[in-house]
């Protein structure tokens, strides 16, 4: 099977994988838009988390073989295992994404009642962050991912046609936390789990290198852009002890500095636009409502069909002011944008003056940091990248955060805050701001 992809050009899939791509759980993914709303700000981001995974897989097969071209393993089927093994991981690493946006999570039942029997095995020996071992808090699409893979139809799709990768090794990939099998990840002595788990989700991993691009592509912007071959030939490993991480070659620092850079200015100018946000305001108004009907199934067979179609379907079923709002298209306008690194009164303050004046008002504030690295609890900090020299042997690897003063540059929290009015209030509340001088 073959599958022509406007970034990466013809992929090619096994016939095993091409099994997996047909089960109905995968499928469901052509029904999630990979951006959500922001089709409505840029009219041809209308890609699918399906082609974003089958890049993504792609682009986690390129780093392997770059990674590993020269290395000896111990035999040619742990080479195929491992690398079959990063390929399931990256192609199933969105399959319980919600509809439409991460907005949907709050009508998620609670873990318990998903009853994912591998987090019963968490590992104790990371730093978890508070709640991570709390199963009556309420679940993320990370927890029905792990579902999927451990305990669904589709697992049984991945036992039949990959028999010798137990699901739990995929789920680990994706959640760090999970407990797998000591050996399924060695090599002899050495451990491939880090290295492996850092090209699924990490600072430098393959769903970014893929998303970037392709959300670039299809907005039409060029935020996104990145040095996407340059970086993967100058990725390789570092081995620290027994254990494998993953590493940059020194030289291609520039080009990783331009690759935060371009997801961070994606971050503010795409992902972050004024209407999508508003969308998912609007959205998030009617699933917290108290006459909301909407909710996601704990059962993983019927939330197969939870797709945004099926929610768009519903916010035309009912009569809530905000779901018609969405479908309508009768969304708050902005009436003030504030871009700050610091937290200011000012927002607040001018929603009060129209509040007070009887205009309908919200705020919606979205931040964001360039880095995973910040913050205490980061599991990122237990996997590290490092920078290794190619022209320097005597030099030691160290922590790509350590090589770069980008890190420090922009580590504030970068904030967009924003008030929105009913279109039909917008002259009104532009009079009171000019007329009070705020």
């Amino acid at each position: 099977m073959e599958i022509r992809d406007p970034i990466h050009g013809t992929i090619a899939i096994p016939d095993a994988e091409s099994n997996l791509l047909d089960s109905v759980a995968f499928q469901r993914l052509r029904q999630i838009k990979q951006l959500g709303f922001s089709e409505f700000s840029f009219p041809g981001a209308t890609h699918n988390r399906f082609l974003h995974s089958v890049g993504a897989a792609h682009v986690a097969s390129l780093i392997f073989d770059n990674i590993f071209r020269k290395y000896k393993f111990t035999s040619d089927l742990v080479r195929v295992r491992l690398r079959q093994a990063l390929r399931l991981a990256v192609l199933l690493h969105d399959i319980g994404h919600g509809p439409l946006s991460h907005a949907s999570e709050e009508v998620m039942p609670k873990v318990s009642d998903l009853k994912i029997d591998v987090y019963s095995h968490l590992r104790t020996d990371l730093q978890l962050p508070e709640g991570a071992l709390d199963f009556e808090r309420q679940a993320n699409h990370e927890d029905y991912t792990i579902k999927f893979i451990t305990d669904s139809s589709l697992t049984k799709v991945l036992q039949k046609n990959f028999g010798d990768i137990p699901p739990v090794c995929i789920a680990a990939l994706i959640d760090k936390r999970l407990t797998a099998a000591d050996d399924f990840f060695c090599d002899g002595d050495i451990d491939f789990r880090a290295i492996l788990s850092q090209i699924v989700s990490s600072e430098l991993d393959a769903d970014r290198l893929d998303y970037l691009e392709r959300d670039a592509y299809f907005c039409g912007t060029n935020y996104g852009r990145i040095e996407l071959e340059w970086i993967i030939t100058n990725l390789t490993y570092c081995q620290i002890e027994n254990e494998m991480y993953l590493a940059l070659n020194r030289r291609a620092l520039y080009a990783f500095d331009d690759f935060l850079l371009a997801r961070h200015h994606m971050n503010l100018m795409v992902y972050f636009h004024h209407k999508a946000i508003m969308y998912e305001e609007l959205l998030m108004r009617y699933l917290t409502s108290k006459d909301c009907t909407f909710h996601l199934p704990a059962d993983i067979e019927e939330y197969i069909d939870c797709t945004d179609y099926a929610l768009y379907q519903h916010l035309r079923s009912v009569q809530n002011e905000w779901a018609k709002r969405i479908t309508e298209r009768r969304i708050y306008k902005v009436l003030f944008e504030l871009h700050s690194t610091g937290k200011t009164e000012r927002p607040e303050l001018i929603q009060k003056v129209l509040e007070d004046a009887g205009i309908s008002v919200i705020l919606a504030s979205s931040s964001i940091r360039l880095s995973k690295y910040h913050g205490s609890n980061s599991f990122e900090k237990n996997f590290p990248i490092y920078v290794v020299d190619l022209y320097d042997r005597l030099s030691k690897p160290y922590p790509i955060e350590k090589s770069t003063e980008i890190f420090q540059k922009y580590d504030e929290i970068r904030r967009i805050e924003r008030l929105y009015v009913p279109p039909e209030e917008l002259p009104r509340a532009e009079k009171i701001l000019i007329d009070k001088r705020l």
